[in-house]
C-alpha cells in the first residue's frame, strides 16, 4: 500500500503560488521565444485537474501527439474538489490557470469535470490560450456508442449535482435518457494510489449496486480518476457495459484543434514534460510514474512540487 497523502483540508486557507523554477528547453527556431534569455522554447499543452485524475489526459496526450511538451498542475493538496462549493472550485481553477499561463501554453485543458462543470466558463477570459473541458468529449463519445439510448454517468458530488453530462448528452441527441450516480468515495482511493486491493473492489462493487439494475448499456466515467479504477468498475458492471473514458476523445479534440490552427508541434527533438502539485510529492511521483510507464520511457520529466504553499487564513 502506498503512503497515504498529506491532506490540507481546511475549505478557509489561503495558497500561495511560488513561481516556477527559470528552465529554459533549447529547441529549433519556430518555437516561443523566452523573454528572459532570447532563446527559442516549445509552447506547451497546460492540463490541470484536482489531483493525479488528469494523468489519464496526460496519458492519451502523450500517445496521440508525443511531440507535444506539457506543463501538469495537479492540486493534489485540496483534492477532492468534488464536495466543494462552485464558487470555490471557481477560485481554485482560476489561481491554477493564472500560475500555468505563465508558461505562455498553446491551450490549456481543464482536465478535471468538476473544474469543468463549474468553472471552465469563468477562466476562458482570463487567457489568451483556448481552454477546453473533458465533459463535452466524453458526452459525445457516448452518444456514438451507445445502443439502447439510455447512458449512465459516474462522477463526483459536485460533477452530478450541476447537471453538466445531462445538459450536454440531452443537447447533442434529444433523446437520450441519463441515469446519473455520484461516487464520492472513489476519487480519495485513486489519490491514495489504491487502485486494486480488494476493499477497492468491494467499495466500487457496492457503490455502483444502484446502476446494475438500471437499463444502461454505456458508462461514462465522468470523473478523470475514474479510469485508475476502470478494472474494478467493469468487474462491478460486467462485460456488456462499455465504459466511456473522456480522456481519449479530449486529445482527439486537442489535436484536431492544433491541426486546424496549424499549431502542432513539427519539432523532431523529444520534448521535456514539467509536473506540479500541491500536496505530497513523493506519492504523486509514484502514482504519475506507474499510470505513465509505457509514455515516459526514455523522455526527460521535470518533477517541481510543491509549487503551492498553504498558509492559515
Amino acid at each position: 500500500m502506498l503512503p497515504r497523502p498529506h491532506r490540507a483540508n481546511s475549505a478557509s486557507a489561503q495558497v500561495r503560488f511560488l513561481p516556477p523554477r527559470h528552465t529554459v528547453w533549447l529547441t529549433a527556431p519556430g518555437s516561443n521565444v523566452d523573454e528572459e534569455s532570447g532563446v527559442f522554447v516549445r509552447q506547451p499543452i497546460a492540463i490541470l485537474d484536482s489531483g493525479v485524475g488528469g494523468l489519464t489526459v496526460v496519458k492519451e496526450v502523450m500517445r496521440q501527439l508525443p511531440r507535444e511538451r506539457i506543463v501538469y498542475f495537479g492540486d493534489t493538496g485540496r483534492a477532492p474538489y468534488g464536495p466543494r462549493p462552485a464558487d470555490e472550485v471557481i477560485r481554485f481553477t482560476r489561481e491554477i490557470v493564472d500560475f500555468l499561463a505563465r508558461f505562455d501554453p498553446k491551450l490549456i485543458v481543464v482536465a478535471c469535470n468538476t473544474a469543468t462543470a463549474y468553472a471552465l466558463e469563468a477562466v476562458r477570459p482570463l487567457v489568451k490560450a483556448p481552454v477546453v473541458g473533458v465533459i463535452r468529449p466524453g458526452a459525445r463519445a457516448a452518444v456514438r456508442r451507445t445502443v439502447t439510448g439510455t447512458v449512465g454517468v459516474i462522477g463526483t458530488e459536485g460533477t452530478i449535482r450541476s447537471g453538466a453530462y445531462e445538459r450536454v448528452l440531452k443537447s447533442l441527441s434529444p433523446r437520450i435518457e441519463v441515469v446519473s450516480l455520484a461516487c464520492p468515495t472513489f476519487v480519495p482511493i485513486v489519490e491514495r494510489g489504491e487502485f486494486r486491493s480488494p476493499e477497492t473492489y468491494r467499495i466500487v462493487a457496492e457503490t455502483l449496486k444502484p446502476l446494475r439494475r438500471a437499463p444502461i448499456d454505456t458508462l461514462i466515467l465522468g470523473c478523470t480518476h475514474y479510469p485508475f479504477l476502470a478494472d474494478a468498475i467493469s468487474a462491478a458492471m460486467g462485460p456488456d457495459i462499455a465504459l466511456i473514458s473522456s480522456a481519449e476523445e479530449t486529445a482527439r479534440d486537442i489535436s484536431a484543434m492544433l491541426q486546424e490552427t496549424d499549431r502542432l508541434s513539427g519539432l523532431p527533438d523529444v520534448p521535456v514534460h514539467q509536473f506540479y502539485c500541491s500536496g505530497d510529492s513523493d506519492l504523486f511521483r509514484t502514482i504519475a510514474r506507474q499510470w505513465l510507464r509505457e509514455q515516459t520511457a526514455g523522455v526527460p520529466i521535470v518533477w517541481q512540487v510543491p509549487c503551492i504553499r498553504q498558509t492559515s487564513g
